[in-house]
């Protein structure tokens, strides 16, 4: 089972039901998303399972067109901005984490601070 994206992001619904929906086998709009931000998913952490879509975002757009043609534009830029918005939410408390000392004792000391670092040796 993949690894769940962390709560509490816009567009993490949505997110997580794609995943879902990909281990599944299912090609829902969701999943078509998921697998158009595979790649930057990935590096931001998030296990995409590998299942070789070819052409997601054309996909994405022929199913939201069939479902209703004149609104598929709208839809297919909506849905996309929801992904960014989770994409850009996720690097942002992954960096955040990565800043945060490790231990109060090395934060209260200044251990392992930048400015520490820069006047060492």
């Amino acid at each position: 089972m993949p690894r769940r994206p962390p709560a509490a992001l816009p567009g993490e619904d949505l997110i997580r039901q794609g995943l879902a929906d990909l281990s599944a086998g299912r090609e829902t709009a969701a999943a078509l998303l998921v697998a158009i931000g595979a790649d930057r998913l990935r590096a931001a952490g998030v296990r995409v399972p590998s299942v070789g879509i070819a052409d997601p975002e054309h996909r994405l757009y022929a199913m939201l067109a069939a479902h209703n043609p004149r609104t598929a534009h709208g839809a297919y830029n909506a849905l996309v901005r929801r992904l960014v918005s989770f994409e850009r939410a996720l690097e942002h408390r992954r960096r955040r984490r990565r800043a945060r000392p490790t231990s109060r004792v090395g934060a209260a000391s200044g251990a392992g601070t930048a400015s520490t670092d820069a006047t060492s040796g």
